[in-house]
């Protein structure tokens, strides 16, 4: 046969340029070979689209293969008409995906940006369905009784579908920053950064985007499945070339609308004005021309495009000086004396839309291995590297898709192709988004979040982006219709898309910090903080309100608990106060900035030590645990209670737990007072009774009374105002806050009541404590602890606020403020995971403080401010 003998001719060649080959890289290992062998006779024979997973890429070629073949064995021509219609539209939409949201109940689906399918949107496919097949139908019988007027018919759709392209390239256009690249779009909106006016003009261009969706997702589909039912190619008997010519037409109509009108817009152009006895219209059907448009469309484009590059790298190599080589002039002349050799490379990358690979970056060209587009091994995103900055991009990917979609639906971003790439920029985050596949109504998309800009090239690329970024963007223009500046480069602005994420703003706090007067309302300032929290806690406690009922119904609460004006000092308060002051002193500010003081390994070995089998130390202020008998009377111990309330008492010996001496007990002035009580374990004590006195007189008593009354209602047949007034007069209630309140003061701030320094607020802040008797009583209580903790960062906080806003006027205004700071902040340190949880939570406002020592000041705040902020793309 004749055509064998050319091809073995051609293998002859072909297989003494193989070695070069393999060694230039151009060769593919069988698995990219195969996969893109695939994706081609899928895109292209078949009309379908790149997949995201090599999986769905075998699934879907085989169905859309079994498919063709099948259509050649129906005998009916409207039965193969009907067949192509259906299973072309089934096969565009997201099948799989639509089947594991329906079947799948919405709460066991996790948190995201997927859209669940309902009802109404099956309704909506399947009436879509129906309709395309009964236009087929009748307009395919139509045309094979009306055989006079078919090619009337369809040279009227042909018309119609070129106004249609044209409507939708201008309402397309309208939506991007530049049209064509080239020219700034009047109707675009030109100063972003008011946020009111840009708001205005993009909802214009969104009714405008609403009016392309509709055309182009109902409008466009069944205007071309007219053309095609009407083709006289489908009247006939059918054979290979016809199945697959409309079959892969038939899809393209759903699965890729705009680039499917272009295409039989430019059949119906060169059928109208070419003769009938030319080669494209005698031998050809209008499947098979509508398949050789696509192949031509999608080539032309690729060489465009890397014509395009490679100029762009043979420029770049002279004149960026960073690039520029010895070397480099002679490849630059050598690349002008051979450009039809390089010219011919260019072709044939693109005959096998393989990379153009510039080696090393220098302008020599060589043509890489073919491979499919989702060139990746295994799946998006399993090679991430995770690092502080990942949530920030976790906690904004769902918002970020959510504006997509509809910057996508509208046609913000341009035509949309499998494979196509776009980048995101704010601030110094920058996205990477790549358009895996599409189809009806559904986009395919990956982003992944690009490293900072860590190195001095990272941060000359991000200053280039930008500068593209603010020429389209921020920059004032005065004619109506500008030119882009940056016109040839590699980035093209598209738009603007309005997304909530975090931005960070850093402040230093010299003047603030170290103020002696903010540090002298700090301490006085963090004792009221300290109340208002641990009553809070207290009243929302999940045991509390369970109680209620059970109060109510007994009446007065018989519950006993010991004054602590009653209790007998520690035996030797001059040892403990000696201890403290020596100890003390190692906790200095001499290195004020270190994370942790040395002191602390002092606490770590005593911890060891009392961890030893045989071991037995007496630590001043702990309570010698007992074991008591059976509980199951419902009835609280005595031993219990005198267990919670041996307060500074050295350990007992072994064998002497009963001879205990026998303590006052108290009991509350109000049944409704263990609703806001403290807990059993927090109310032992470690501090010698002197110094509790001493420091008790710093208690702010009103404030203590204003809090409890500004507490919800309880359940109550009395009137809530006198129940709140009859918990604040509770002494004995008020004196265990008192006990606990200073006590985490004093551990807090040490033994010494002067003014703390800014570096002891960044340890403390940090969460390292200076050494005091109460360091081990508040770290054994880990929730009491946190508590403390928290509210020295309110109270931080509330000092910052304090210097920048003004003074706080009355109880009202701090309440406010500690409200606030409770339901829209996050205060703390940005390596803990409770601000990871806080980001994915979207808390309003995030703030931490840390120390820079290449900056001036003690300490630097960083604030994370989550508001509407702009994504440039």
């Amino acid at each position: 046969m004749p055509a064998l003998e050319h091809m073995n001719q051609i293998l002859h060649i072909l297989f003494v340029f193989l070695p070069f080959l393999w060694a230039l890289g151009t060769l593919p290992p069988p698995d990219a070979l195969l996969l893109w062998a695939m994706e081609q006779v899928l895109e292209f024979g078949l009309g379908g689209s790149s997949m995201s997973t090599h999986l769905r890429l075998l699934v879907m070629f085989i169905m859309s293969a079994g498919t063709a073949i099948a259509s050649y064995f129906i005998p009916s021509t409207v039965g193969v008409v009907l067949f192509m219609t259906g299973f072309g539209f089934l096969l565009s939409l997201n099948l799989s995906d639509m089947g594991h949201k329906i079947g799948t109940k919405s709460k066991d689906l996790p948190s995201g940006p997927e859209k669940h399918f309902s009802w109404k949107e099956c309704l909506f496919y399947i009436i879509i369905l129906v309709l395309a097949l009964l236009e087929t139908s009748l307009l395919h019988h139509f045309a094979g009784f009306s055989q006079i007027s078919k090619s009337n018919s369809q040279a009227i759709v042909g018309y119609g579908l070129m106004i249609l392209l044209i409507i939708l390239w201008i309402l397309r256009e309208i939506q991007s920053v530049y049209i064509i690249g080239i020219f700034r779009n009047p109707f675009y909106p030109k100063d972003v950064q008011t946020v009111t006016v840009f708001f205005e003009k993009q909802t214009r261009l969104m009714k405008i985007g609403i009016v392309r969706r509709i055309l182009l997702t109902l409008v466009s589909p069944f205007a071309m499945i007219a053309f095609l039912s009407l083709d006289s190619s489908l009247q006939g008997l059918h054979s290979v070339s016809v199945c697959i010519g409309f079959t892969r037409a038939f899809r393209m109509v759903w699965q890729n609308t705009e680039n499917a009108l272009l295409e039989t817009v430019i059949v119906s152009t060169v059928h109208l004005i070419s003769s009938t006895d030319i080669w494209w219209n005698r031998s050809l059907d209008t499947g098979l021309r509508l398949l050789l448009v696509g192949i031509i469309r999608d080539r032309l484009i690729q060489f465009i495009s890397k014509l395009q590059f490679a100029v762009t790298v043979l420029l770049t190599s002279w004149t960026e000086k960073k690039q520029r080589r010895k070397t480099t002039a002679t490849l630059c002349i050598l690349n002008i004396v051979f450009s039809p050799f390089v010219l011919v490379i260019i072709v044939f990358s693109t005959l096998l839309s393989s990379p153009l690979l510039p080696l090393f970056t220098l302008p020599v060209f060589l043509v890489g291995f073919p491979r499919p587009i989702q060139s990746w091994p295994g799946a998006a995103g399993t090679t991430a590297c995770v690092c502080a900055d990942t949530v920030y991009y976790y906690q904004m990917v769902p918002r970020l898709t959510a504006v997509l979609q509809t910057a996508m639906a509208a046609g913000s971003l341009g035509l949309l192709l499998p494979g196509s790439h776009y980048l995101g920029r704010f601030q110094d985050r920058l996205m990477w988004i790549m358009i895996l596949e599409c189809g009806y109504t559904y986009c395919s998309i990956n982003i992944k979040g690009l490293e900072l800009q860590e190195t001095s090239c990272h941060t000359a690329e991000a200053r280039r982006v930008d500068e593209v970024f603010e020429d389209a963007f921020e920059q004032e223009y005065t004619r109506v219709c500008s030119l882009n500046e940056h016109f040839g480069n590699v980035l093209t602005p598209c738009t603007v898309l309005p997304v909530k994420l975090y931005s960070d703003a850093r402040n230093v706090l010299s003047g603030i910090i170290d103020s002696h007067e903010n540090l002298k309302e700090f301490k006085g300032d963090l004792i009221k903080v300290l109340v208002w929290i641990l009553v809070q806690y207290c009243s929302k406690r999940p045991g509390m309100k369970e109680n209620v009922h059970n109060t109510e119904n007994k009446g007065k609460a018989p519950l006993m608990l010991p004054a602590l004006n009653t209790l007998p000092p520690p035996k030797s308060p001059e040892d403990i106060d000696s201890l403290n002051s020596e100890t003390f002193n190692d906790w200095s500010d001499d290195n004020i900035f270190d994370d942790e003081p040395t002191i602390k390994k002092v606490i770590e070995e005593k911890h060891q030590l009392k961890d030893l089998p045989g071991t037995n130390l007496f630590i001043p202020g702990s309570v010698e645990s007992q074991r008591v008998g059976d509980h199951s009377t419902g009835t609280v111990p005595e031993n219990d209670l005198y267990k919670a309330v041996l307060l500074g008492y050295p350990a007992v010996d072994k064998g002497k737990q009963e001879d205990m001496p026998y303590i006052p007990l108290m009991e509350f002035s109000c049944s409704h007072s263990h609703l806001v009580c403290l807990p059993a374990e927090w109310r032992t004590s470690c501090m010698p009774s002197s110094k509790m006195k001493e420091m008790s007189s710093l208690f702010p008593e009103d404030w203590y009374q204003f809090v409890l009354r500004q507490l919800e209602c309880y359940h109550s047949e009395e009137k809530a105002s006198n129940v709140l007034e009859e918990i604040a007069k509770d002494k004995v209630l008020k004196d265990f806050y008192v006990h606990t309140v200073m006590t985490c003061y004093f551990s807090l701030f040490g033994i010494d009541n002067m003014a703390p320094s800014p570096g002891h607020i960044l340890r403390v802040y940090g969460g390292v404590l200076p050494w005091s008797v109460a360091l081990d009583w508040l770290t054994e209580k880990p929730e009491l602890f946190q508590l403390a903790l928290k509210a020295f960062r309110y109270t931080l906080k509330l000092m910052i606020d304090k210097a920048s806003l003004g003074p706080i006027e009355d109880f009202r205004e701090l309440i406010k403020y500690l409200e606030e700071y409770e339901r829209d902040w996050y205060i703390g340190l940005v390596s803990d995971e409770k601000w990871k949880e806080a980001i994915l939570q979207e808390k309003p406002y995030l703030f931490s403080l840390g120390y820079d020592s290449n900056m001036p000041g003690p300490a630097l705040e960083i604030s994370r401010v989550n508001r509407n902020l702009w994504s440039q793309i």
